[in-house]
């Protein structure tokens, strides 16, 4: 057993330091491959025999209060660990597979939470966010794909409501990502009947400015956000779709009613994070160029409010308008053009942009 807790605290801390988002054990017919999920790319790490793996998954699911015994149904369960003096986040996944049991697990280190102007590339979208915040009641949306920043920049907007509009601010997340003194977080435990319809609901007697919902994923929280935000409430949350307009359709997709969505929707904010050329070697360095500096990142935001939402309402009923606002693509373009990222980036995500 103590071989089995030095191996997963090894590959824990190895995808930690290497800056993983994701640890995956994939079994094959005589072993288990571990990759990691570094940037966007899946990078194998090293081969396991398959009784040392099968204990492996066994030593996480027991930790993760999940059912050991279980391999034909898949599973979900978290906990936190520390390394380096860090809280980390681990999220898991298991899914039966076709020689056996599969495993995902998501690191989520806890970061310092980073002032708006460190996150977004270009500064008007700061103002304009800030802005949007002042609405007393209301619905805002934070869409795009799995790990392009939508928490962080939740959790940026969430910190400087509190601390300078004064707002009472209370999370619902599944899991907490970012524990903070300064908000109210819950979180969601479907197991225990906490899911993000009921938390919802009882956080609306809380007495709160401001609600953070981690995702409205199905028709009942779609309902329940669009009700709270009609009698008062700022609410912020995210979705998955490919553009700011997406997320509109969704929301009609959920069983809303066109009026109700036009009553409470004031923004929608689509982001992608981008990594930006490094400046001391003059290009994309790949992670650390020959000074030791780690390459940063930044997002860039397509944001729909006003009558640029508007539009869109109307595109629905059937009065077509030309598109007034700016894209991701048209972010993205200018971030090339000002020489903050490489064109192998652009190329990258506005394939994936136009593939999705």
């Amino acid at each position: 057993m103590e071989l089995i807790e030095r191996t997963a605290e090894r590959i824990i801390s190895y995808g930690y330091r290497k800056h993983a988002s994701d640890i995956h054990l994939v079994p094959r017919k005589e072993d288990f491959i571990i990759q990691l999920r570094i940037v966007n790319n899946l990078v194998p790490f090293e081969v396991l025999p398959q009784d040392v793996a099968h204990r492996l998954l066994s030593h996480f699911k027991f930790l993760a209060s999940m059912d050991i015994g279980e391999r034909r149904r898949p599973q979900s369960g978290s906990f936190t660990v520390t390394i380096d003096s860090v809280p980390i986040g681990l999220r898991f996944s298991t899914l039966p597979a076709s020689h056996s049991e599969s495993m995902v697990i998501r690191l989520i280190p806890q970061q310092q939470i980073l002032p708006l102007n460190q996150i977004s590339l270009f500064p008007h979208t700061v103002s304009k966010l800030m802005a949007l915040l002042k609405h007393s009641h209301g619905l805002m949306i934070f869409t795009g794909p799995t790990g392009c920043g939508k928490t962080t920049t939740l959790y940026s907007l969430l910190h400087h409501a509190k601390e300078f509009i004064n707002r009472n601010v209370i999370t619902l997340e599944d899991p907490i990502e970012n524990h903070s003194e300064q908000v109210l977080q819950v979180q969601i435990n479907e197991k225990a009947g906490i899911t993000y319809s009921v938390g919802l609901k009882a956080a609306l007697r809380h007495d709160p400015d401001i609600i953070m919902v981690g995702e409205i994923r199905d028709q009942e929280t779609a309902r329940i956000a669009i009700r709270a935000a009609l009698t008062g409430h700022l609410i912020l949350s995210t979705m998955h779709t490919r553009d700011a307009k997406g997320a509109v359709y969704r929301f009609l997709e959920f069983g809303s009613s066109l009026h109700e969505v036009e009553q409470t929707l004031i923004a929608v904010s689509a982001q992608r994070l981008l990594a930006l050329s490094c400046r001391e070697c003059g290009g994309s360095c790949r992670g650390t160029c020959t000074n030791g500096v780690k390459r940063s990142r930044a997002s860039v935001y397509e944001l729909l409010y006003g009558r640029d939402l508007a539009c869109v309402f109307e595109e629905i009923k059937g009065e077509r308008r030309p598109r007034s606002w700016r894209s991701l693509k048209d972010e993205i373009s200018k971030a090339v053009a000002l020489g903050f990222v490489d064109e192998k980036e652009y190329d990258r995500w506005v394939f994936e942009y136009e593939a999705e």
